[in-house]
């Protein structure tokens, strides 16, 4: 299968021992009751093999709504895949689950989702500190608060539960380039996708998605102080041609940023650019 071919959004991949394994959300029905997750795999990002399911929703009772963002990071010797379902009370949230291969099968890990309980939730991304310590960054849907914001929760060393409050970075109004979107007769702004990202000179980035001129565009963040805090700056877009929901990986020394495009129901494909590290910011190429 070509990219062309594989329709999915939030597209998320693994580079090991020459392989890359890729991730999505199944985009029918924009990612609700679609069952659970898939994993595509490929020697050279171009063609790649018929999904493979890697987590089954149906069988652990989490396919009532969403399936949406499944990520996927090493820690610990395991592979912990972090994604998004509609919980029994109707809100969204993010769980985690775990497997020892990343074809899967993955399985729940932990007994509730990380996220907040009375909170609408999703992207959640795995962020572990110089010093080791793991949080979740996750979004507050805009679907409650009108203005969704970036916020994190320090999780437990076995990554099952949250052991904080959860603490705000920003709103997506604040980030000054974010643009609202109609919702509800009303506007909304949005706040997608966080994924973190550690330069090869310490600096610590975050990139996320939202809408400029009602387009899907990637934003990166910068912090201060080299790892995840309240000091930070909002740097120009990466991508604003109408594809977001990132993540960055590095395979046989090249930096390249993958994310889903267009993003209308139906069409999305996974795309993959080259970026550069600059230290203080990351440029496309």
């Amino acid at each position: 299968m070509k990219c062309s071919d594989i329709n999915i959004r939030d597209p998320f991949v693994v580079f090991e021992d020459g392989i890359f394994y890729m991730y999505g959300t199944r985009a029918a029905n924009f990612g609700n009751r679609t069952g659970g997750v898939d994993v595509y795999t490929s020697e050279d990002m171009e063609t790649w093999s018929d999904p493979i399911p890697c987590f089954d929703s149906v069988r652990f009772g989490m396919n009532r709504g969403v399936n949406w963002a499944p990520e996927v990071h090493v820690y610990k010797g395991a592979y912990y895949m972090l994604a998004t379902f509609t919980r029994e009370c109707g809100l969204h949230g993010t769980y985690i689950l775990r497997a020892d291969s990343p074809l899967g099968p993955f399985v729940p890990h932990g007994d509730k989702e990380l996220t907040p309980a009375e909170w609408e939730c999703l992207d959640g991304t795995l962020y572990v500190s110089p010093a080791g310590t793991p949080y979740l960054v996750f979004c507050h849907e805009h679907t409650q608060i009108s203005d969704g914001t970036i916020c994190y929760v320090e999780l437990s060393d076995d990554l099952t539960h949250a052991v904080s409050e959860p603490v705000l970075l920003f709103r997506a109004s604040e980030s000054g380039w974010a643009e609202s979107i109609p919702f509800g007769g009303g506007r909304n702004y949005v706040t997608d996708g966080p994924f973190m990202y550690r330069s090869e000179s310490g600096e610590q980035f975050m990139i996320w998605s939202s809408f400029i001129n009602g387009r899907y565009v990637v934003l990166p963040v910068k912090f201060a102080d080299g790892r995840l805090g309240s000091e930070f700056e909002h740097q120009e877009p990466i991508i604003t041609d109408d594809g977001g929901h990132g993540m960055i990986f590095r395979a046989e020394d090249r930096l390249y940023l993958t994310f889903h495009t267009p993003n209308a129901s139906g069409s999305e494909h996974p795309c993959f650019v080259k970026i550069e590290d600059m230290g203080d910011r990351l440029v496309r190429r």
